[in-house]
């Protein structure tokens, strides 16, 4: 599995990364899938404190912790859980990430996470409290770098101008192309790299991408079902392996350090692996993708 560099740190990450919200709560089965992942050469794990209300942490830390030294480990903060886990409210503030960063550490069973991320944000936010606690955890050794994950323009460039990310992580695919039109242009400017969630669209960039149509009644963003419809064989004619258009679309772009994909199966895993391992993009292959495409743009948080 190759590696790229994530922004301007010395974190080398697996071009292909496990999204891990989707491991669920069954342990054995988890510890298959992650098993499966660092054999196929994945070193980057994605987790946040509020899967499964902390129990994906659990569960991943333990599966990793004899791994520890060769993988990435990356979490995320700021959604607080009210007593009662019914519900969560938005919390950036520097009391609070410094508090729930010992409580992942704890249920990581690390002393230290790889790439701690930011898990939303707004302009409202007090940005510049919620990137002095970063920098401390920074040089306290708690974290090694940081991010943000946000599909927000506006809070996207706040952090660039004013703080020391060293990633973005953000929902693109052909499906959704809105970070092309200015923010990935802007990362790469600036070395910060993309982690791109969401590559194959609910699955319906896969190659079961018919069986997911055939459940999908709401489209997906500005495509319609219909849409859809008259796209998905389009794309399969430019190329039959859609899990490969979609995820080498992704890291066509410098920019992208690494997809994310979320893995309910080995073999779903292995099947995300062998796409990326197969020849990369041409820039005839790629064009023709973005022809069948719409080049859609953000409508808020511009």
């Amino acid at each position: 599995m190759k590696k790229r560099q994530l922004g301007s740190s010395n974190l080398l990450v697996s071009e292909v990364s496990l999204g891990c919200m989707s491991l669920g709560t069954d342990v054995k089965s988890a510890q298959r899938i992650i098993d499966e992942a660092v054999d196929l050469g994945i070193n980057y794990f994605d987790t946040a404190d509020l899967y499964d209300f902390g129990l994906n942490e659990e569960i991943v830390g333990q599966a990793l912790k004899p791994k520890r030294q060769d993988i990435i480990l990356a979490t995320k903060v700021g959604n607080r859980w009210n007593d009662v886990e019914d519900g969560w409210r938005w919390d950036p503030s520097k009391a609070y990430i410094k508090d729930a960063v010992k409580e992942s550490l704890h249920r990581l069973k690390t002393d230290y996470i790889d790439l701690y991320q930011l898990h939303g944000g707004t302009i409202e936010d007090n940005i510049d409290e919620t990137i002095e606690a970063f920098e401390e955890l920074k040089k306290e050794g708690l974290i090694r770098e940081y991010g943000i994950s946000s599909i927000r323009p506006n809070v996207i460039r706040e952090f660039v101008k004013k703080s020391s990310i060293v990633s973005v992580m953000m929902q693109y695919s052909l499906l959704d192309r809105r970070p092309e039109e200015s923010v990935l242009p802007l990362l790469n400017e600036y070395n910060i790299s993309v982690v791109a969630r969401g590559p194959v669209a609910k699955g319906l960039l896969t190659n079961r991408a018919q069986e997911k149509l055939a459940t999908n009644e709401a489209g997906y963003l500005t495509y319609t079902k219909k849409d859809l419809e008259q796209l998905i064989p389009a794309l399969q004619g430019v190329d039959s392996d859609l899990n490969h258009a979609a995820l080498n679309y992704c890291l066509y772009h410098p920019v992208v350090a690494s997809v994310v994909a979320g893995a309910s199966s080995p073999a779903q895993l292995r099947e995300n692996v062998q796409a990326v391992e197969k020849l990369p993009l041409s820039e005839l292959h790629y064009e023709k993708l973005q022809s069948l495409t719409k080049a859609n743009k953000y409508e808020a948080h511009r």
